[in-house]
């Protein structure tokens, strides 16, 4: 029978459907004997649960008067493997998936059936299908990919994004396609994003001034300085101090539990990586050499004879520095700014979040959260990688790999 033959939706065709327990031969003893009844394989579906197994197999009714002894076959089988079977009848191949292809990725530290069931029934809202759902990670979060037709991407995101932490989960909703297979580029902020730590204060505590930088921070955030003038206020208060600071500071950085893992994972499979800080670049050109970024860019703290001016020197990055960092990152990694990810917790890093393919805010405001594509509010900075598609066994072969 042709494979034009075989796709018709009027060409009878059986589901012969295995469950229990999981052994090794299990998926050969059940095609071997199939393959006495010479039928041909149109789909097959397999999912291994705590050693239990449902294999699904769709293929083409056999010559006239074999169904029966083909069905009983198949039971006595089964039963020799101490396996279950069902052989349904119908037409054809599975429906065609609707118009519409998004990956949802759901992450929860821990996952509960209630969010599970809310997230389901909001798809199902938004008349998306639930064609396949695959767990990507069981730590240090749970993390679970939902495959999903018949919504465009954009609806679905803003139906499952809105409600996602009042159910306790993060929530990633991204087209499906042969883009998260492609060479992506990736930048993130790096106070309180790559590190944990933000470098300004670290400066004040060893200039006695942490309560004056402070005191500017929440000016700032208060909307009484923008970025420019507060950066600037607060640089001013390091006039005077040794440059011999620096290294003590870079010393004291604090990296943010799994970014070395995050940074390691995307460059094995080709990424980009680089960071864009309103911080200094007397610690993110330490950090591109310790972790190899592919890119970075920061302020830079003015210093003459051996003492920190009290000013910054060159182009500032605010806001807007940081969109236009990426745009420019992306060009010269010959990366489509679609297919760029950006990771940040400010107000500062919104347009850079916005202008990017997928914007991650990391354990952000509530103003940022709203505003970027996604969030993630669990401290582990390698979980973004679950919103890429990449599982925590991918993850672990690879560092197991390199050990060797």
């Amino acid at each position: 029978m042709s494979a034009l033959q075989t796709s018709s939706p009027d060409v009878p065709t059986l589901l012969v459907k295995i469950f229990g327990k999981d052994r090794p031969g299990i998926t050969a003893g059940l095609f071997d004997t199939l393959a006495a009844y010479s039928v041909d394989v149109v789909d097959i579906e397999q999912v291994v649960t705590r050693g239990r197994m449902v294999l699904c197999a769709l293929v083409t009714e056999p010559q006239a008067g074999l169904e029966g002894d083909l069905r009983s076959t198949v039971h006595s089988w089964a039963e020799s493997m101490k396996m279950q079977a069902e052989i349904i009848s119908g037409l054809g191949d599975n429906r065609p998936r609707g118009l519409g292809r998004s990956l949802v990725t759901v992450l929860g530290h821990p996952l509960t059936a209630r969010a599970t069931a809310a997230i389901a029934a909001k798809i199902t809202k938004a008349g998306g299908n639930i064609d396949r759902v695959f767990r990507l990670a069981k730590y240090p979060v749970t993390a679970v990919e939902f495959a999903v037709s018949g919504v465009k991407t954009e609806p679905l995101r803003t139906a499952l994004v809105t409600d996602a932490a009042v159910l306790g989960v993060d929530v990633a909703v991204v087209d499906a396609g042969l883009y998260r297979r492609a060479q992506r580029l990736v930048v993130m902020d790096v106070d309180s994003t790559l590190i944990q730590d933000e470098v300004i204060e670290l400066f004040a505590a060893h200039a006695g001034c942490e309560d004056k930088v402070a005191e500017v921070t929440a000016a700032a955030m208060r909307g009484e300085l923008d970025f420019e003038q507060s950066l600037h206020a607060r640089v001013a208060l390091l006039a005077g101090l040794d440059a011999s600071v620096v290294d003590k500071v870079r010393a004291e950085v604090r990296l943010t539990p799994g970014a070395r893992t995050l940074i390691r994972t995307l460059k094995r499979l080709g990424y980009q990586v680089g960071v864009v800080s309103g911080g200094f670049t007397q610690v993110t050109d330490d950090l591109q050499e310790r972790l190899g970024l592919d890119f970075a860019q920061a302020n830079t703290l003015e210093i003459i004879d051996g003492k920190l001016t009290g000013r910054v020197t060159g182009e500032i990055v605010d806001r807007a520095g940081k969109a236009r960092l990426l745009r420019r990152f992306a060009a010269e990694a010959g990366v489509p700014l679609s297919q760029t990810v950006a990771i940040g917790d400010g107000a500062n890093d919104l347009d850079m979040l916005n202008a990017a393919g997928l914007g991650v805010a990391f354990n952000a405001k509530p103003v940022v959260r709203e505003a970027a594509h996604t969030a993630v509010n669990v401290p582990f900075l390698d979980t973004v990688l679950y919103l890429l598609g990449i599982t925590r066994e991918e993850v672990e072969a690879a560092e197991t790999h390199d050990e060797q």
